[in-house]
């Protein structure tokens, strides 16, 4: 699975809505979804804004291996 999928995924699970994600992430709506929906490129600044927005570390939705 992919970051991005990851992602989408987690929020999923929890009931995050993505406007109020992108809201605290301080990524435009549009964009969000975009990068949810893998049309745009999930930049290391994204995923670490999605992440601090979300109070979790980035390790969740990266692969160690």
């Amino acid at each position: 699975m992919k970051v991005y999928e990851k992602v989408r995924h987690y929020l999923e699970e929890n009931g995050l809505e993505h406007i109020r994600v992108a809201k605290k992430a301080g990524i435009p709506n549009l964009t969000f979804n975009a990068i949810l929906d893998g049309k745009r490129t999930l930049y290391a600044d994204d995923l670490r804004a999605i992440c601090l927005a979300l109070n979790v570390s980035p390790e969740m939705f990266v692969d160690s291996t």
